[in-house]
């Protein structure tokens, strides 16, 4: 597990860059919307840290999600 963390670790950034610089606003919203939730969360459960991050990414992945399909469909 722990070798397929450092493996895969490096390439996330890699990948929310293609996803950003492609324009896909659905995919790439819902990518930082997830981590600004999970930190958001995190930084607002201060009794459980975990349960905090693990609410605000999946609250911050559907408003990227959805903020980023309109954002599309406004530019098309």
């Amino acid at each position: 597990m722990n070798v397929l963390r450092r493996m895969i670790r490096p390439l996330l950034p890699l990948t929310l860059i293609a996803l950003v610089s492609a324009a896909c606003g659905t995919l790439g919203g819902a990518a930082i919307g997830a981590g600004s939730g999970a930190a958001i969360g995190a930084g607002v459960d201060s009794k459980n840290r975990a349960r905090g991050a693990a609410t605000g990414a999946l609250i911050g992945t559907g408003v990227g999600a959805a903020a980023g399909t309109l954002y599309d469909w406004s530019r098309h």
